[in-house]
């Protein structure tokens, strides 16, 4: 326990339950509006503004950051200004926010340093003025669910329902998507671009197969990405391996053993009832 003395420990740490905090009431409202491959685009797509930020001389999330908020409003508008698929408009987007990344990186001088950190993530060097705007962001976050609960549940499981009740719907879906690209950008610290997708999604699927509750499987995946988290975080700093990894590999088999134990749990509740 001797690491917890360290300060780079001490903000990950910090970090973890900040961001655990924001991928559980973003990843559900994700998960609740089938927006997975969305964010899944989003974050790809954020890829081209690390390039970009790396070439410029910026910080790469202020790149990243624009970029995912340019792309999510990108697909909304081509989904729905010029009667394209929707999903085509996130292949399209995925894969060019990849491209340009590649390229500004390749014509960066020297080196793009910490490249493997924005892929895989890298906990270990959260800075105290990242946890500074992770906290401003996650206490935003907070906010606006407090105040627009309701509205917002209701447009995320019946759209047509809550524009009958005079909800407007347009405007928070279009606040909700720049929640997600925001979340999405400070999470690739966390995990990396090419995991996030996890983050937002296994926590929320794991605590849904045993409720169906908005606000329980909200509370539930904060409780199981912070838990991923912290076990990540001691097997990384031990084996010397990106957080990321471990941290979606915890997730992985904490679905498997909600699986497994609803699964025992039915089998034997059938066995009774047969008895």
């Amino acid at each position: 326990m001797e690491i917890l003395q360290y300060t780079f420990f001490q903000h990950a740490l910090w970090s973890s339950l900040l961001m655990s905090i924001a991928c559980g009431v973003v990843g559900t409202y994700i998960v609740a509006r089938r927006l997975v491959f969305i964010s899944g685009g989003i974050t790809h797509a954020s890829f081209g503004g690390l390039g970009i930020g790396f070439y410029v001389g910026i910080n790469p999330f202020l790149g990243a950051l624009g970029f995912a908020v340019l792309s999510a409003f990108g697909v909304e508008w081509a989904s729905k200004s010029y009667r394209v698929r929707e999903d085509s408009a996130i292949a399209a987007v995925w894969s060019l926010g990849m491209a340009i990344g590649m390229v500004f990186i390749v014509l960066t001088p020297g080196y793009a340093p910490n490249l493997s950190s924005y892929l895989f993530g890298n906990i270990l060097t959260v800075s105290k003025t990242d946890i500074l705007w992770t906290a401003a962001f996650v206490m935003v976050l907070c906010v606006i669910f407090a105040v627009m609960y309701r509205e917002i549940v209701y447009s995320a499981f019946d759209r047509d329902f809550a524009i009958t009740q005079g909800i407007p719907v347009k405007a928070i879906e279009y606040l909700m998507t720049v929640c997600m690209a925001v979340t999405i950008v400070l999470s690739i610290r966390l995990v990396g671009i090419m995991l996030l997708m996890s983050m937002l999604t296994v926590p929320q699927m794991t605590v849904n197969l045993f409720t169906a509750d908005f606000r329980r499987i909200i509370f539930g995946s904060v409780l199981l990405c912070f838990c991923a988290c912290i076990t990540g975080l001691f097997l990384s700093y031990h084996l010397r391996i990106p957080s990321g990894t471990f941290i979606i590999i915890v997730l992985i088999l904490f679905f498997l053993l909600a699986k497994g134990a609803l699964f025992l749990h039915r089998s034997i509740r059938r066995r009774t009832e047969s008895a």
